[in-house]
């Protein structure tokens, strides 16, 4: 079909409604081709390109499905309040307060407030890391040669700047993330162990406490050694659900887990929205 005139290009992308690649947000997610059981509420379903990054605000009691298709994505996550955006992700507190410095079902994602942004529900990978961070421009470059936003290597901070954004967020409202599928171990002399990833198809699921802004890159762990930037597909869906409430097991997992519901709870209490 011949674009070289502006009717012509305007056909040419009208035929291109319903195609679909293979990496992609599918609107309405409802049309995701291979949906869970909770198809009916889905509200988010993207596949995300190695080296890419995605961005959506979720409301209270959504349930978050990443899955690492190929066996070589790494799911870089930041979560701020949707509404309250200096409430944010603190990885410190998240591993201080549970005594955990190891991501897995049942961890809860803290903000500095003391409060549960949101909660690790399942999680068949067991390879992640709340240590290390994401991926630099300076790093990047140094390794692969390039690290900006839309080389062919990009940097998870690059990429968390532009989806950051499109949230009315700067690059000082961005503070250490977590990573899912690369995982991090601490040897008995302190130093750092990569393990890795756990293979195709391993899954993590979150559910969101609080109206969040999620935010994820998906590019190669810093602590990955191979020298090519090796990046693949990870799969994102979502869906209505509940949040945690009194009653369920991870409320009463831990005293301080129980404490931070506790403080979440008298937050939205108090404004109305519990």
């Amino acid at each position: 079909m011949a674009t070289s005139t502006t009717y012509g290009a305007r056909d040419h992308a009208r035929a291109q409604e319903g195609a679909r690649a293979e990496a992609m947000p599918v609107v309405p997610a409802s049309d995701w081709p291979d949906p869970p059981p909770e198809a009916a509420r889905l509200v988010w379903a993207e596949t995300v390109a190695g080296g890419n990054y995605t961005h959506r605000v979720l409301a209270r009691g959504t349930e978050i499905r990443l899955t690492d298709l190929r066996g070589d994505a790494c799911a870089h996550l930041l979560l701020h309040h949707a509404d309250r955006p200096w409430e944010r992700l603190n990885v410190a507190d998240t591993v201080k307060v549970q005594w955990n410095a190891y991501l897995g079902e049942g961890v809860l994602l803290l903000s500095d407030q003391g409060r549960v942004l949101a909660s690790v529900v399942a999680d068949t990978s067991g390879r992640h890391d709340a240590l290390c961070g994401t991926s630099t421009l300076v790093r990047n470059t140094e390794r692969y040669g390039d690290g900006t936003p839309h080389s062919s290597s990009p940097a998870g901070r690059e990429l968390f700047k532009l989806a950051a954004a499109k949230n009315g967020l700067e690059p000082r409202d961005l503070p250490p993330s977590l990573s899912f599928f690369q995982g991090v171990r601490v040897r008995e002399d302190g130093t750092l162990d990569f393990t890795g990833s756990a293979g195709p198809g391993a899954a993590v699921t979150l559910r969101t406490e609080q109206d969040v802004t999620v935010l994820i890159a998906n590019v190669p762990h810093p602590a990955d050694p191979r020298p090519e930037y090796v990046s693949t597909p990870l799969e994102v869906v979502a869906w209505r659900a509940r949040p945690t409430g009194p009653g369920d097991p991870l409320w009463d997992a831990s005293p301080e887990g129980r404490r931070a519901f506790l403080n979440t709870a008298e937050f939205l209490a108090a404004r109305g929205t519990a």
